[in-house]
């Protein structure tokens, strides 16, 4: 399996990444941190270092989904593995929205989960 992303994510990834005026060997880290209302929490982190990027960690996935770039730690990739990651923009804010099929419980947020 693996991480993928709606078109609308992607966009806004390559959006995001553009308008830091990274490279295009540059992708966002998504990864999980204990945490939250439902024990896990998802986090985003710019990986703005294209070395860091072209050469991952030991401990690195690297994943390419309509030409975005991901890199998600072995650790995370446990809870993360089938993931897809949305972009929605609502009236009182805009955030990547997450469908675990891991996911046991999710918070009324939807930015934690439980297994």
């Amino acid at each position: 399996m693996a991480i993928e992303l709606t078109d609308r994510a992607a966009e806004k990834i390559k959006d995001i990444l553009t308008k830091k005026g990274l490279p295009p060997t540059a992708g966002l880290r998504f990864g999980v941190k204990g945490g939250g209302c439902s024990g896990f929490e998802y986090v985003v982190d710019v990986e703005a270092n294209p070395r860091k990027f072209d050469m991952p960690g030991k401990n690195d996935q690297v994943f390419v989904s309509k030409g975005a770039r991901i890199l998600v730690d072995k650790k995370s990739y446990l809870f993360l593995n089938g993931l897809e990651i949305d972009w929605e923009e609502q009236q009182f804010g805009h955030a990547f929205v997450y469908r675990n099929p891991n996911a046991k419980g999710v918070c009324g947020c939807g930015t934690s989960f439980s297994v």
